[in-house]
């Protein structure tokens, strides 16, 4: 696995989707529910940012009609999406969230 730095993890408010690039992917790092999370932050369905979403009940919610993806499983709870979005292996080392956004964990299929 390759990790890479994505930001500290004092910089991510909980509930509070951050976008970063890693490597040319985008990503929607988010700390909920005492854990950590990195989802591909384009909607499957609109081409949107993720990270610009409400964060409830371990998902994020697309802003643009409201579909919602599972930050476990990137897999959308309702429509108009159908398709999941990867989400990406995170560590925590010292105050860094580190992601591998070259491996998801689980992506479209």
């Amino acid at each position: 696995m390759t990790f890479v730095r994505a930001c500290d993890l004092g910089d991510l408010e909980e509930d509070t989707p951050k976008r970063v690039e890693l490597d040319g992917t985008p990503v929607s790092v988010v700390r909920t529910e005492g854990e950590v999370f990195a989802i591909n932050d384009i909607c499957s369905h609109a081409n949107v940012s993720l990270s610009e979403g409400e964060v409830e009940d371990c998902q994020i919610e697309c802003w643009l009609h409201g579909s919602a993806f599972d930050l476990r499983t990137g897999k959308p709870s309702g429509l108009p999406a159908t398709r999941p979005v990867p989400v990406y292996p995170v560590k925590i080392e010292g105050d860094s969230v580190l992601v591998d956004a070259t491996a998801p964990l689980f992506q479209e299929s």
